[in-house]
């Protein structure tokens, strides 16, 4: 079967410690590990940002004052899934340190939920729901030769 087609936008702020970020996410990888994640056609951007700008963000869009892993914003899920994925690079590296992955592992795992979320899944309308999303993500990195995340 097929994966499905991506138009892939892939940007770097400027910031600390940038290029470990950069080698940990090269293009094709990227590309990869988000055509896995969608069942239909995308147009994704995804962008690295600081804590400063991933706080803000999560301030202005979802009310929370603290930077998180990633957020998604998703503004089409047919004919093609619409989305910009924001991912924090203090915060993954350190949870990345944390739970003993690869920078890239952690990665990955975090672009397949964000694309995820931009196709519909939401791991907080309750635990079915989280649980449903947990198994998918878990399938698609087996697919990908990732470990289970969790």
């Amino acid at each position: 079967m097929a994966l499905p087609a991506l138009s892939l936008s892939l940007q770097f702020a400027r910031f600390k410690d940038v290029e470990r970020h950069r080698l940990a996410l090269p293009r094709h990888s990227v590309t990869r590990w988000l055509r896995h994640a969608l069942a239909i056609d995308g147009e994704i951007t995804v962008r690295i940002v600081d804590a400063d700008e991933g706080q803000k963000l999560n301030r202005e869009f979802r009310g929370k004052d603290y930077a998180t892993n990633v957020l998604t914003f998703d503004y089409a899920q047919e004919p093609v899934v619409m989305a910009d994925l924001v991912l924090c690079a203090p915060v993954v590296a350190r949870e990345a340190k944390e739970q003993r992955k690869t920078l890239a592992a952690h990665y990955a795992h975090l672009l397949v939920h964000g694309a995820l979320h931009a196709q519909g899944w939401d791991h907080e309308t309750g635990e079915a729901d989280a649980e449903e999303m947990e198994a998918y993500e878990i399938e698609i990195l087996a697919e990908l030769g990732i470990a289970n995340p969790y």
